[in-house]
């Protein structure tokens, strides 16, 4: 026993001066190829036996290299190099693609082994114990390899001795690719400086070099005269404390872009000069080792060019050459090319868009009765009417007399949403034109015809637009004027429909045509836990109209706060009704749909404060049911709102749930209580376990986060069934039972009779 700590103690003294030999030629500089081999000869030297090899590999993208052998056959070296990491792959693969300490005793029959065993044993390599080389950043960067000439396992000792020198060749490794960089670096910096004094001192223009602080510490450059003070009053001074506040809020900000993307900014800004404002435009780059004494320390170069004279002539160019001069309006030229712009977009990108011909009516008789100077004032201001209409990104062109085109900034995918959007605009339009325009005390009213073409390829020209629409207006002014018309009958047709349509809403509404379904929820048990508040809009000669048809319309206009008012209100009294039951059961609540445009409108609250208040109906029997795209839309307003909402004793569920672009990260954001599984995932569901993949991983999300699970849409007894043993809330769908009318829905809830489990 003596004997063993005697062997022992002196390994250990040879392991502290091996250590200590190691990190001396590290510190020296030496080579990395010198440093390892010193490694693998030094551990092997340890464990003292003619049957040891080592090895170090280092890691490059995803493939392992040798860097170090100096025992084992180079022909073996050769033929693992360039290893792929990865699960099988060997000793070192393995463990540098597992982060974990690789032991192979028996290299003929580990599996691990299986594609390199025969390259092994030929060259006499039995076992092989493998260590990852991790980083200071703890990332893999080699292996370390023991390697023995006959099966073995290793002894405390050796997994000691293989702990140490992997810390050793991880720093050997590192320390060699920082002095590779620091030489890499201080190269280029010299070169980048020598290149950047020579151009400077021929330029014509001025260069500040400014510190991140915006400390000017340098000036080159020929027209020191373009600078706001002489250089000698610039010098160690902050732009700060020599510009006015606003712009030196600009400067610092183009400074702190420069810095931290490492890309050139280019900047135009505007300073007093010492005869007139001058317009300059800036170059800005990030400099490195500007500073001898502080190379660390990065500095940005400003070049700066006078560029007033340029300005004034290319901003007279485009206004003579694009610009209508009684209206200041885009002409027939720039109009074309914006329009080229959206053709091409529409054959690339496949993204629909629409152009609007205008007409006024009735305008040339007070042209020519009142003179053209009364006229052109008055074009003015049907100019100042129609940009009041208009969002910044629209178009709004004048082609001459009466005649203008309006180009609204839209990139729809659909040919339908893109006649849909223009058709409200142009209504917008047509309704503005209703009131009179005063001009110098008088009173004028005129009409407006409006052809409208759309752009759905790239097969049209620019001219063939304008001329459809030209062709659609001269449609509208043969049914009267004051009114739009499309250039395709059928497009035109369907606007009709959907324009009365809209127009039905309304009356709808005040008629009472609209009325709450319910479709009840239950457990896997059959017990009743709850409802979805459905709406249905029963139309005198359309029959029973599903929400599909007219919310998209009611979401563009104030009808949607309308319908949820009369929604939430039935759903108050359906509530009151129940609260008489003995049998509803706990945690009963009814699910209302909730749309984007009532957070947007900061309303949603207060409404539901009041209409709840006014039937005596506590908050925690509603649940607010959303979307995922109301989240994408509004995500942190919406968040803050429904804190506030769940505060009051509302839940909150997620409808839809997977079929939006979103990320999983919002759940972690914003208050939810409950996940609807989408009726398209629990359709997809078979008897195999693919098919219920989606369905099975949303639960487990939903469970590991602590919300409450409903699958919707479940149609069929084999859907009923799957879903009956899994850890869900509820089932909703056609299976279990149909939206019902109010007194349908209370009349179940009375009897009673929960819906039999699947056999």
């Amino acid at each position: 026993m003596s004997g063993l700590l005697i062997v022992n103690a002196t390994r250990y003294s040879a392991l502290i001066e091996a250590q200590q030999e190691v990190i001396e030629k590290i510190a020296l500089g030496n080579d990395l190829s010198s440093c390892l081999d010193l490694i693998c000869n030094r551990i092997e030297a340890i464990i003292d036996s003619p049957l040891v090899r080592s090895s170090i590999m280092i890691l490059s993208g995803d493939k392992l290299s040798h860097a170090a052998a100096p025992s084992l056959p180079a022909t073996y070296c050769s033929a693992v190099d360039n290893l792929p990491i990865g699960p099988d792959m060997g000793s070192c693969g393995t463990a540098a693609y597992t982060g974990q300490q690789v032991i192979v005793s028996d290299i003929d029959h580990d599996p691990l082994w299986k594609d390199f065993r025969e390259v092994a044993l030929e060259h006499g390599l039995h076992a092989c114990w493998s260590t990852p080389i991790r980083a200071s950043d703890n990332t893999i960067i080699g292996s370390f390899g023991i390697y023995y000439l006959e099966p073995k396992q290793p002894e405390a000792f050796h997994l000691e001795l293989i702990k140490r020198f992997s810390c050793l060749s991880s720093l050997a490794i590192e320390t060699d690719s920082s002095r590779q960089r620091e030489a890499q670096l201080h190269n280029e910096l010299q070169c980048t400086k020598d290149k950047l004094e020579a151009f400077i001192e021929v330029m014509p223009d001025v260069a500040l070099i400014l510190d991140l602080h915006g400390k000017c510490v340098d000036i080159y450059g020929t027209d020191t005269h373009l600078l706001i003070r002489p250089p000698q009053e610039m010098i160690n001074h902050a732009i700060q404390d020599l510009l006015p506040a606003d712009i030196a809020r600009r400067f610092m900000s183009v400074v702190e872009r420069a810095v931290n993307l490492d890309e050139v900014q280019f900047f135009e800004y505007s300073l007093p000069g010492q005869h007139e404002v001058c317009v300059f435009e800036a170059r800005v780059v990030r400099l490195e080792g500007y500073l001898d004494e502080r190379p660390a320390l990065p500095h940005v170069l400003w070049l700066a060019r006078d560029i007033t004279a340029r300005k004034k002539a290319e901003d007279q160019i485009e206004q003579l050459a694009f610009y209508d001069p009684l209206t200041a309006l885009p002409n027939r030229r720039l109009l074309k090319d914006r329009l080229q712009t959206a053709i091409d977009r529409a054959e690339r990108h496949q993204q629909c868009s629409a152009l609007l011909f205008l007409d006024l009516d009735d305008f040339k008789r007070i042209n020519d009765s009142l003179g053209h100077a009364v006229g052109d004032k008055l074009l003015c201001t049907v100019v100042s009417r129609l940009k009041a209409l208009l969002r910044e990104a629209d178009t709004l062109a004048r082609l001459g007399g009466d005649e203008f085109i309006v180009m609204p900034d839209l990139s729809h995918d659909s040919l339908i949403e893109v006649a849909d959007e223009v058709s409200r605009l142009a209504t917008k339009i047509l309704g503005a034109f209703r009131e009179a325009f005063e001009l110098e005390g008088n009173l004028y009213r005129i009409g407006i015809s409006i052809g409208i073409s759309l752009i759905d390829d790239g097969k049209k020209t620019a001219d063939e637009v304008i001329r459809q629409a030209d062709t659609a207006m001269y449609q509208a002014k043969k049914l009267g004027g004051s009114c739009m018309a499309f250039f395709e009958p059928e497009l035109q047709t369907a606007a009709d429909e959907r324009m009365q349509l809209e127009r039905e809403l309304g009356s709808g509404i005040a008629e009472g045509q609209f009325v709450a379904y319910f479709q009840p929820q239950f457990d896997c048990a059959g017990a009743l836990i709850g409802a979805e508040a459905l709406i249905r809009w029963q139309h005198p000669t359309r029959g029973l109209v599903l929400p599909d048809e007219f919310i998209p319309f009611a979401a563009q206009s104030d009808c949607i706060n309308q319908l949820h008012a009369l929604m939430l209100a039935q759903v108050c009294e359906v509530l009151v009704k129940i609260g008489n039951f003995d049998t509803l059961p706990s945690g009963f609540s009814i699910a209302v749909n909730i749309c984007p445009r009532q957070f947007r409108d900061h309303k949603l609250e207060s409404h539901l404060d009041s209409v709840l208040s006014a039937y005596g109906i506590s908050p925690h029997l509603i649940k607010l049911e959303i979307t995922e795209n109301l989240l994408m839309d509004t995500l942190q307003d919406a968040a803050a709102q429904l804190s506030r909402l769940r505060e009051l004793g509302f839940r909150v569920s997620l409808d839809d749930f997977g079929t939006g672009y979103s990320s999983l990260s919002y759940l972690q954001n914003i208050p939810v209580d409950e996940l609807k599984i989408d009726k398209t995932f629990i359709h997809a569901m078979h008897s195999g376990t693919g098919g219920t993949a989606i369905v099975d991983a949303v639960i487990a999300l939903a469970n590991l986060l602590g919300f409450g699970v409903i699958a919707e849409g479940v149609e069929s007894e084999d859907q009923l069934k799957l879903l009956h043993d899994k850890p869900i809330s509820g089932l909703q769908g056609y299976q279990t039972c149909r939206p019902l009318p109010a007194d349908a829905f209370l009349s179940s809830i009375a009897n009673s009779q929960p819906t039999p489990e699947p056999a």
